[in-house]
């Protein structure tokens, strides 16, 4: 009986050596925690008798901490000096869930303080108009 099971070769980036050497069908599991934060490759070099395919699959890897900065934009032109909040933290792939934290500190938007202006102004003058003797 003939056999028709591929033979698959996977590659990370431009490795020379493939990471598996597997026989199809078959399911692996790739361990990105290996790999430094950023953009990867990965080849899929399948052989079947003398034939061959590739496949290329382009992936990003974020298992360090997710890095927040409030204060400066991407390619924003900027002088002086720079106030920033910056803030770290891990993505959580423990089971318990610890609020101290989780979210990122923001600083108040500039509309809110228009808004809380804009009241305080009307509040003021109603209190002016309606109330003064």
């Amino acid at each position: 009986m003939p056999e028709h099971n591929a033979l698959v070769l996977l590659y990370v980036d431009d490795e020379s050596n493939p990471v598996a050497e597997l026989q199809t069908p078959v399911i692996f599991n790739l361990d990105t925690t290996k790999l430094t934060d950023g953009f990867h490759t990965l080849k899929i070099v399948s052989k079947f008798d003398r034939k061959e395919g590739v496949k290329v699959i382009n992936f990003s890897v974020r298992n360090g901490p997710i890095i927040h900065i409030e204060g400066l934009s991407d390619n924003e032109t900027v002088s002086g000096t720079l106030p920033l909040m910056l803030n770290a933290y891990d993505t959580g792939r423990n089971q318990s869930f610890i609020i101290k934290g989780s979210e990122n500190p923001r600083t108040i938007p500039v509309w809110v303080w228009v808004i809380a202006l804009v009241f305080v102004a009307w509040a003021a003058f109603y209190l002016v108009t309606n109330f003064s003797l």
